[in-house]
C-alpha cells in the first residue's frame, strides 16, 4: 500500500476518464467528436491550459444527471483508495454545469451520494470545494454562490480556477467576502500561469488559506519568505505541469528547491484523466525525476493532512498523521 495521503487539489471533473465519457454519452444520447477511446486519449495532449480547457469543458456534455456524478465520483474514490489517499478536498465547477442547463443541486445531490458513503466503501473521508470560473463575470461567481446556499451543509470552502491570465484574484474579491461571512473556508489558483504577484493578491485580497499551484511564487523571493513564515500550504500538481508546458520535465520541477526553502507543498493531481496520473503516480514521478528520500515524501505526505480542512475533526487528523509517521517505505 502506498503512503498514507490528503488529495487538496483534485477536479472532480478532470476524473472523467475516457471509458467512462463514452459509457455516459451513449446512456445519455451524447455524440461525442471521437470515434473511441484511443481517439479521445490521443487529444489528450496540450500546448496550454487553455487547450485543455477546451477538451476539458467539452467532454463535460455528457454530465446530465445526480446519477452520472455519483458514478464519476465514485470511479475517482476506487482509483484514490489504491493510491493511498485517505482523506480527498475535491473541486467541482458549478457554473461549467448550469450553464448547460444541468443545475446545481443535481451536481451537488450527485457528488453527495457518493461522498456519503466514501468513508464506508474506500476508506476516505472528504470535503467538497466549490468552484467559481475565473474567466467567468464576477457577478456570475455571486450568483452562483447564491444558488449553493441550500447545500451548504455539504459544501466546505470555496476555490478559484479556469483561465488564469488576464483574471486577477481581485476581480473576486465581494464573492470571497461573502463566503467568509457564510463561513467557507478559501482557496485559489494563482501563480500557475499567471505571476506571483497573482498568489500575493490571493492571499491580500481574498484572504484565502491555501494557495493552488502557486509555482511563481519562486519568482519572488519576498512572496517565498512571507509563504514559509506563515506556513500557507501550496497543492502543486506535478504530473499537470508538465501536460500544460508550465515546465519541461518532472526534473526541472521547483518541488524539492521549494521544501528548501521552507515552503509547505503538497503533491496532488488536478485533472488525473487528462495528465497522465492519480496522486500516488504524482507521488512517483517527483521521486524518480527529483531523487526524494523516503523522509522528504513523509514530509509531504505528513503536509497533505496539515494542510487539509479537518479543524472540525482534529482526532481524525491525528489519526492519519500518525498513519503516515508507522509507515515503512521499505525500498522506496
Amino acid at each position: 500500500m502506498p503512503v498514507p495521503k490528503a488529495e487538496l487539489h483534485l477536479h472532480i471533473e478532470g476524473t472523467l476518464e475516457p471509458e467512462l465519457a463514452f459509457a455516459l454519452a451513449a446512456r445519455n444520447g451524447v455524440t461525442l467528436p471521437y470515434v473511441d477511446t484511443a481517439a479521445l486519449r490521443e487529444a489528450y495532449r496540450f500546448s496550454d491550459l487553455q487547450s485543455f480547457l477546451d477538451l476539458y469543458y467539452g467532454l463535460m456534455a455528457v454530465l446530465r444527471t445526480a446519477e452520472d456524478f455519483t458514478e464519476l465520483a465514485d470511479a475517482y474514490l476506487e482509483r484514490a483508495a489504491a493510491q493511498g489517499v485517505r482523506h480527498a478536498e475535491i473541486f467541482f465547477d458549478p457554473q461549467a454545469h448550469t450553464a448547460r442547463g444541468v443545475p446545481i443541486g443535481t451536481v451537488i445531490e450527485g457528488l453527495g451520494a457518493s461522498l456519503d458513503r466514501a468513508e464506508e466503501r474506500y476508506g476516505i473521508s472528504t470535503r467538497l470545494i466549490l468552484c467559481f470560473l475565473r474567466d467567468e463575470s464576477a457577478e456570475s461567481a455571486l450568483a452562483t454562490l447564491e444558488a449553493a446556499k441550500p447545500y451548504l451543509h455539504r459544501i466546505t470552502g470555496v476555490g478559484l480556477d479556469s483561465a488564469e491570465v488576464g483574471h486577477p484574484p481581485a476581480k473576486f474579491r465581494e464573492v470571497y467576502e461573502e463566503a467568509a461571512r457564510l463561513g467557507l473556508r478559501r482557496v485559489a489558483h494563482a501563480g500557475e500561469e499567471g505571476p506571483a504577484a497573482y498568489v500575493r493578491e490571493a492571499l491580500d485580497v481574498l484572504g484565502v488559506e491555501r494557495i493552488d499551484h502557486g509555482l511563481r511564487c519562486m519568482e519572488d523571493p519576498s512572496l517565498v519568505e512571507r509563504l514559509a513564515r506563515e506556513r500557507v500550504p501550496l497543492t502543486l500538481c506535478p504530473l499537470s505541469n508538465v501536460r500544460l508546458r508550465v515546465i519541461d520535465t518532472l526534473a526541472d520541477h521547483p518541488l524539492r528547491a521549494m521544501m528548501t526553502a521552507g515552503l509547505m507543498v503538497t503533491v496532488n493531481s488536478d485533472d488525473p484523466a487528462y495528465f497522465g496520473g492519480y496522486v500516488g503516480d504524482n507521488f512517483d514521478g517527483v521521486r524518480d525525476a527529483l531523487g526524494l528520500e523516503p523522509e522528504q515524501l513523509r514530509e509531504l505526505a505528513r503536509n497533505s493532512f496539515e494542510a487539509s480542512f479537518l479543524e472540525d475533526d482534529e482526532a481524525r487528523r491525528e489519526r492519519y498523521l500518525a498513519e503516515v509517521e508507522a509507515y515503512e517505505f521499505g525500498g522506496a
